[in-house]
């Protein structure tokens, strides 16, 4: 072992040159500092002591040699460094925080991260535009995407959520359509700012976007601060208990500092001079504090039992509805500070990766909306094609029990108490495979029960009426018959309500509601006003009139004064319509005949 006490300062280093007459030699000086140690080197890990920014040529004005192996390796790396962006959500930042469990969700939920009140996990974050490129501005009217990733005890629990609380559409089937809208038009590569049309004529179509695009297009359609904004879980989780109790949920994570917003000439502004502002702020936030104290969220869910379920006026499968608060009251459960900035933005954001698989964690389950059930699949299936199939074994993604992974396994929450076990599953080999699980089965073996254990989580203390090990005829009748014919029963209340279920449309005048009372009762005089100006503005370069019309018509279902005013601001002659002549003639007219 060399003793680094006789290291020379400058650590000096030949090579040899190859050109003809091989007498030229390079000589490269590396300072070793003490403190740091470090050496520039080739990935095998070698000193590397030629100059790095020069090629090994066969003479002095070349041809380079193909046995430069510092260059071959670094054009071969450089071309491969970039790697797909996000479909949607391409856009973002991130950084570390601490969550806190403040109240016990015990009564509604046996998951394990909700039961000790003081239990605390650390965690990442990231926000991001939906529609925009990775290069593109973060201050645009566009909702965000808002996750977390808990390195709790016992594994990963993701939140995948947004900074509203409904979507545009409530059928996976349309997302790839939904997706396509907002970008580039494959004939012209033209985007919205452009020309609109593809924008408007899937919205006018699809009449249940019309109450998120109310949301979007009002006082919240462009945040201030990433710090400064709620995020919304949208979908309705379900939550079992210890006694196998059923409870609804929806999270709500609220901003301590408020939900404050950028007029559209300050975003803008911003777009055009500083389209990384959200990213830059963030970062300032997280290392100075703010107002003495580091940004800080509070958790809250909103609670439905089954009964409620079945006699709420909406489904609770429907993402473009809410519920409303006087008939669901908050209730607290936790608390997210930030903490913390990134070292290495690719490394800790670019790779990190959420799925809504991962919120349904022992405890927690997903219900049949159907987006969520498309974004269970979607979701992992994005990141092994971003990132490989071993994508959760990255150091950002991997959980802190993942078997062989060192200081208690994540290394972003090294100081954690050590899992009481050790996560394997089948799962081998494949690009990326970090942690192979040296010698354990790769199947149900008889033969190695000592090494590896088949066991639900905590299972004395929680699920203590599931039914375990063989099957019986008595298993079968009184958890499977008896539990099925019960969800039958309540799925098909719940499944009624949904627009479309009982319709060729898809929608219904309950999509209006909502949308409604929140433009009418919710907005101010100014804010009405501001919403029609942006959908003015937003459509105007449209040269299509009759889509013009329709949109007008679009909002004038949500209010004739609102649709009168798109119509004059559009320069086309207002021609209202009721809902089902709106129906028949813009929706029908995209229905498969």
């Amino acid at each position: 072992m060399i003793n680094e006490n006789y290291l020379p300062k400058f650590y000096v280093m030949s090579l040899f040159i190859n050109d003809y007459s091989k007498k030229n030699i390079l000589l490269l000086t590396v300072e070793m500092s003490s403190e740091t140690k470090k050496v520039y080197a080739l990935s095998n890990g070698f000193p590397y002591s030629h100059n790095p920014s020069s090629s090994i040529v066969a003479k002095p004005d070349g041809p380079i040699l193909l046995e430069d192996l510092h260059l071959v390796e670094n054009i071969a790396h450089f071309v491969r460094e970039r790697i797909p962006e996000r479909v949607v959500h391409a856009k973002g930042g991130g950084c570390k925080f601490e969550f806190e469990l403040t109240d016990s969700l015990s009564d509604i939920t046996y998951a394990a991260p909700y039961q000790n009140v003081g239990y605390k996990c650390p965690g990442m974050i990231r926000v991001s535009e939906v529609t925009e490129s990775i290069g593109g501005p973060d201050t645009v009217r566009d909702p965000r995407g808002f996750s977390f990733k808990l390195y709790t005890d016992w594994g990963n629990h993701d939140w995948v959520f947004n900074n509203s609380p409904t979507f545009f559409i409530r059928d996976g089937a349309k997302f790839p359509q939904f997706v396509h809208t907002q970008k580039k038009d494959p004939e012209t590569h033209l985007d919205a700012a452009e020309d609109s049309t593809t924008f408007w004529d899937f919205y006018t179509q699809n009449l249940e976007s019309i109450h998120q695009i109310v949301y979007v297009l009002g006082p919240r359609g462009i945040p201030k601060s990433w710090t400064e904004m709620n995020a919304y879980s949208g979908h309705t989780f379900r939550m079992v208990n210890d006694k196998g109790e059923i409870t609804y949920v929806n999270y709500h994570i609220k901003s301590d500092d408020g939900f404050t917003n950028l007029t559209n000439e300050e975003a803008a502004n911003l777009a055009a001079t500083r389209p990384d502002f959200n990213i830059a702020q963030l970062r300032k936030d997280v290392k100075d504090g703010k107002n003495g104290k580091q940004p800080s969220y509070t958790c809250y869910l909103q609670t439905m039992t089954v009964k409620q379920a079945e006699e709420f006026r909406y489904s609770i499968n429907d993402l473009t509805k809410i519920w409303p608060h006087k008939e669901f009251p908050l209730r607290k459960f936790g608390k997210i500070t930030l903490t913390e900035n990134v070292e290495n933005f690719f490394q800790d954001i670019e790779q990190l990766a959420f799925s809504p698989a991962n919120t349904c964690i022992p405890g927690i389950e997903p219900t049949n909306d159907n987006i969520l059930q498309t974004r269970l699949f979607a979701y992992g299936d994005t990141q092994r094609y971003r990132l490989g199939v071993n994508y959760q074994q990255l150091p950002v993604n991997r959980p802190r029990n993942l078997n062989g992974a060192t200081s208690n396994g994540c290394p972003y929450a090294p100081d954690l108490p050590k899992c009481p076990y050790v996560s394997s599953n089948f799962q081998r080999d494949g690009a990326g495979s970090y942690f192979n699980q040296g010698n354990l089965p790769t199947y149900v073996s008889g033969q190695s029960n000592a090494k590896l254990e088949y066991k639900a989580l905590n299972a004395e203390d929680f699920a203590k009426n599931k039914y375990k090990g063989t099957v019986t005829e008595a298993d079968l009748k009184k958890y499977i018959a008896e539990q099925e014919a019960a969800r039958i029963s309540h799925e098909t209340i719940i499944n009624s309500k949904l627009p479309g279920y009982n319709s060729v449309s898809g929608v219904s005048p309950l999509d209006l509601e909502q949308a409604r009372d929140l433009y009418e009762r919710i907005y101010t005089e100014e804010e009405k006003k501001d919403m029609i100006q942006n959908v003015i503005d937003g459509a105007s370069n449209i040269a299509n009139s009759q889509l013009k019309t329709t949109i007008s018509q679009y909002f004038g279902l949500l209010n004739p004064k609102a649709g009168k005013s798109i119509a004059d601001g559009l320069g086309v002659t207002w021609s209202p319509v009721d809902f089902e002549t709106y129906v028949n003639d813009v929706v029908g007219r995209a229905s498969p005949q």
